[in-house]
């Protein structure tokens, strides 16, 4: 059976309250127990966890080192800014998807670009809640066929 580790970055605690119309009304747990619903229809265990720190995040993503096989992650502004949490991922050198609940590219011009995307082998955005459990599809039939 697969695992994968959600990672959930900054301010995604605050899903549900903040900034609505960019982020939805959803909040960050019903997000989770949608994944959970999800990933066991797909047979596969699902773990997540969210911090606002991005030592935490990398230690996290450190952490994947044979206990996962898969990393969903939404690394909120970290996506543009850090590079701690790209040499992460690529140092575990484990099969990643980037999600976002607004799509990034019609969004203000420094959102635009994204350090993780190199090191993921795909980035699912613009679909609110919906972003994370088709990263998960995608996670999960990318493990399956690899």
């Amino acid at each position: 059976m697969y695992h994968v580790l959600v990672l959930h970055g900054p301010n995604l605690n605050l899903l549900g309250q903040r900034e609505p119309g960019i982020y939805g009304a959803t909040t960050l747990d019903t997000i989770n127990e949608d994944l959970g619903r999800v990933a066991k229809e797909l047979s596969v265990k699902v773990s997540s966890f969210q911090s606002n720190h991005e030592g935490a995040l990398v230690d996290a993503i450190h952490g994947t080192i044979g206990n996962y096989q898969g990393l969903l992650i939404n690394p909120g502004a970290y996506t543009h800014t850090s590079i701690a949490i790209r040499d992460a991922i690529a140092g575990v050198e484990i099969p990643t998807v980037e999600v976002h609940l607004s799509n990034i590219h019609r969004r203000e011009p420094f959102r635009h670009r994204s350090y993780i995307a190199p090191v993921a082998i795909g980035q699912i955005s613009g679909f609110g809640a919906d972003s994370y459990r088709l990263g998960l599809l995608a996670l999960v039939e990318y493990l399956r066929t690899h």
